[in-house]
């Protein structure tokens, strides 16, 4: 399971090192195969290959012709391409997604239970100012036990 928050960086060339911690979950239980996405461009997604795999054969029973399908995949291959840690436990973000994510220098990587959220630290903090966890989030949680 990838949980918990770590700082990053993404260095000259383009590539997040993945942290320690997210990198042994990933190559033990997933292997060294993503695929790097975004659903906005606000911030990078990294799924295991075989967790964007499932997400792939669920899209799959979508009809094609289903305007929410296609505008799903209209961004996530917009903005992904597939990729593959290396031996140093790094991943190119290519150009047009870092650009659009504006991933420079230090990030925050996020744990989200089977893929990872990496955000520019500006970015994420005025999300949160935005967008606060409110008693109702709290209610439509309780529903689900949590």
């Amino acid at each position: 399971m990838l949980r918990g928050n770590y700082s990053a960086k993404i260095d000259e060339k383009g590539r997040l090192k993945i942290p320690n911690a997210f990198r042994a979950v990933l190559q033990e239980q997933y292997g060294v195969e993503v695929f790097v996405t975004s659903l906005t461009g606000e911030c990078v997604r990294i799924y295991p290959m075989p967790v964007w795999i499932t997400l792939e054969t669920k899209l799959a029973g979508v009809p094609s012709s289903h305007p929410s399908r296609a505008r799903f995949f209209d961004r996530v291959n917009f903005f992904g391409q597939p990729a593959e840690l290396d031996k140093q436990g790094r991943i190119v973000i290519h150009q047009r997604l870092r650009e659009s994510a504006n991933m420079v220098g230090e990030v925050d990587v996020f744990g989200q239970y089977n893929y990872l959220d990496i955000w520019n630290h500006d970015r994420f903090t005025a999300k949160l100012s935005r967008e606060p966890l409110t008693d109702d989030d709290l209610r439509a949680l309780a529903q689900f036990g949590i």
